[in-house]
C-alpha cells in the first residue's frame, strides 16, 4: 500500500464524517424544510430518501475512496482516466463553498460575542443588515467590514492550523473535540427549550402531520434535496476521508452510522428550534407560522429575537447557540478544505504544508470578497447556484457515470463486501443497486429539470432586488467555472506511476 495518512481509530473517521455532514445548515435548514413540507408527514419521504439516496451514496463514496486510495480526482482517475474531470469538478465545488462558508462561521463567531451583552438590540434584522453587515446594493462590493474580517481571519487561522497538523493529529483530533462539544452544547439548548412556555405549541407545529402533502412530488424532491445536501455527498469530502481508512474497514456499517447520526442531529435540531419558536409565538401572541424563517434569517434575526425574550440567562443561551454554530461550521469547513488539499497533494506530489498553504490560502484570500458590504448578496447568489447547479448536478452525473458508463457497481460491491461486516448481498445488495441505478437518478434528474425550468421562468432573488445579470455573473458563472476548472485540471498529466492502483487494493479486487 502506498504511504498514505490514516485515521488513528475507526471512531475518528466516523466523527470526522459526521462532523462534515453536521454543518451550519443542519441547525436551520432541516426544521424549516420539514415544517414547510407537511410537518410530521415529511419524515416519510425523508426516511425513504435517506435509505434510497443518502446511505447508498455514502456507501458508494466510502468504497471508492477506500478502494482507489486517493482524493476524489485520483480515485476517479484510477477508476477510469476519462472521468478524472468529475473528481476535479467536485473539488472545484468544494473550493467555492469554502470561500463563503467561512464567512458564515465568522458571523456566528461575532454573534457569540454579541450575545454576551445582547448587542443586537430589539431590531435584530436592522442590526444584522444595517449595523453589522452594512449591506450594499446587489452588485456593489463596497468597502471591507472590519467586524466581519477579524473573525474571518480567526476562522481561517483555526482551519488552516488544524489542516497543517495533518489527518491524524489535526483533523481527527479537532473533530474529537468539536463534535462532542457541539452535541453537548446543543443538548443543553434543547433541554432548556423544552422547558419554555409554548414549547409544546412549537413541537405540535413541527410534528403534526399533513398527510395530504405525501402525494405532492415537490415534497419528495425536498426530502431528497435535504438528504443530499446535508450528508456532504458529491463534493469530494467522503471520497477523500475514506481514502484515509485502514485496509480492514467496515464500509457499509460506517455509512449507516454516519447517515443515521446526521439525521439524528437534524431531528434534535428540529426539536430544539421549534420548541423555541413555539415560545416566541406564545410570547408574541401569534401563530408559529408567523415566526418561522429559513436560512440565515432564522439564525441571525429570529434567534436573537427569541433570546431577547428568554426569561433568564439570555446571554448564556445566546452564547451556547452561536457557539454551537461555530463548532458545526468549523468541523465542516475543515472537511471541505481537506478535499482540495488532498487533490493538490496527489496531483502535484507536493508536501501537505505547501498544499494547505496554496489551496487553503487561496480560498482564504477569495473569501475576503464576502467580508465586504456586498458580501451577503454575493454569498446568497453563489450559495444558491453552486448548491443547486453544482452539488446536485454533480451528484446526478456521478451516479450516471459510475453506474451506467463506468459500470462500477459490481466491482465496488465486491470491494465493500470484502472489507465490511455488513455485506451488500441478498436484499441489501439489490436495494443498493436499485437505489443507485434507478431511484436516485430519476429523482435527481427531475430535481434538475424542475430547477432549470424554475430559474428560466423566474429570477432568483428578484424580491431582494437581484437582476438576471447579477445572478448570472455571480451565480451561474461561478457554478460553470467550477466545472471548467475541473476539466482544465484533468488535462494536466499525473506524475509517473501515480495512477497505478495500490497493491493491496488490487489484491482485494482479485479475491
Amino acid at each position: 500500500m502506498e504511504n498514505r495518512p490514516q485515521w488513528g481509530t475507526r471512531a475518528g473517521f466516523i466523527l470526522a464524517a459526521v462532523g462534515s455532514a453536521i454543518g451550519l445548515g443542519n441547525i436551520w435548514r432541516f426544521p424549516a424544510t420539514a415544517y414547510e413540507n407537511g410537518g410530521g408527514a415529511f419524515f416519510v419521504p425523508y426516511l425513504f430518501a435517506l435509505l434510497t439516496a443518502g446511505i447508498p451514496l455514502l456507501i458508494l463514496e466510502f468504497t471508492m475512496g477506500h478502494k482507489y486510495r486517493g482524493s476524489a480526482p485520483l480515485s476517479y482517475a484510477r477508476m477510469n482516466k476519462k472521468y478524472e474531470w468529475l473528481g476535479w469538478w467536485q473539488v472545484g465545488i468544494a473550493f467555492v463553498i469554502s470561500t463563503y462558508y467561512a464567512v458564515i462561521i465568522a458571523w456566528a463567531m461575532s454573534y457569540s460575542v454579541f450575545s454576551l451583552n445582547l448587542k443586537w438590540g430589539d431590531d435584530t434584522g436592522g442590526f444584522l443588515i444595517g449595523e453589522y453587515l452594512q449591506v450594499a446594493a446587489p452588485g456593489e462590493v463596497g468597502g471591507l467590514v472590519p467586524s466581519v474580517l477579524l473573525p474571518l481571519v480567526i476562522v481561517w487561522a483555526v482551519t488552516l492550523g488544524v489542516l497543517f497538523k495533518g489527518v491524524k493529529k489535526g483533523v481527527e483530533v479537532a473533530n474529537k473535540i468539536f463534535i462532542p462539544a457541539l452535541v453537548v452544547l446543543f443538548l443543553i439548548i434543547v433541554v432548556r427549550a423544552l422547558t419554555l412556555e409554548g414549547a409544546g405549541t412549537g413541537l405540535n407545529a413541527f410534528f403534526k402531520p399533513d398527510w395530504s402533502t405525501i402525494a405532492d412530488g415537490k415534497v419528495w424532491v425536498a426530502a431528497y434535496g435535504q438528504i443530499f445536501f446535508s450528508l456532504s455527498i458529491a463534493f469530494a469530502i467522503m471520497i477523500t476521508y475514506s481514502s484515509y481508512l485502514p485496509k480492514k474497514s467496515d464500509i457499509t456499517n460506517n455509512a449507516f452510522i454516519t447517515g443515521f447520526s446526521n439525521s439524528g442531529f437534524e431531528l434534535l435540531a428540529g426539536i430544539g428550534v421549534f420548541s423555541i419558536l413555539g415560545f416566541m409565538a406564545v410570547q408574541q401572541g401569534v401563530g408559529v407560522d408567523e415566526v418561522v424563517a429559513g436560512g440565515v434569517g432564522l439564525a441571525f434575526v429570529v434567534f436573537p429575537q427569541i433570546i431577547n425574550e428568554f426569561p433568564a440567562f439570555k446571554e448564556l443561551f445566546g452564547f451556547l447557540f452561536f457557539g454551537s454554530l461555530v463548532l458545526a461550521g468549523l468541523s465542516s469547513l475543515i472537511s471541505i478544505v481537506e478535499t482540495f488539499v488532498a487533490g493538490v497533494q496527489d496531483k502535484f506530489k507536493v508536501s501537505r504544508t505547501k498544499a494547505v498553504a496554496f489551496g487553503g490560502g487561496l480560498s482564504a484570500l477569495i473569501s475576503i470578497l464576502f467580508a465586504t458590504k456586498g458580501g451577503l448578496n454575493f454569498l446568497d447568489v453563489a450559495d444558491y447556484f453552486i448548491n443547486q447547479f453544482g452539488v446536485a448536478l454533480a451528484g446526478l452525473v456521478q451516479v450516471i457515470v459510475v453506474v451506467w458508463f463506468a459500470r462500477q457497481l459490481k466491482p465496488l460491491q465486491s470491494h465493500a463486501n470484502a472489507i465490511s461486516d455488513v455485506k451488500l448481498t441478498g436484499f441489501l445488495g439489490s436495494w443498493w443497486k436499485l437505489s443507485l441505478a434507478v431511484i436516485t437518478p430519476i429523482v435527481l434528474g427531475y430535481m434538475m429539470f424542475d430547477l432549470i425550468r424554475t430559474n428560466i421562468a423566474e429570477v432568483y432573488g428578484a424580491a431582494d432586488g437581484y437582476t438576471r445579470i447579477f445572478t448570472i455573473q455571480y451565480g451561474v458563472v461561478v457554478a460553470v467555472l467550477a466545472l471548467l476548472v475541473g476539466i482544465a485540471f484533468s488535462l494536466i498529466k499525473w506524475k509517473k506511476d501515480t495512477l497505478e492502483l495500490p497493491v493491496s487494493s488490487s489484491k482485494e479486487v482479485n479475491k
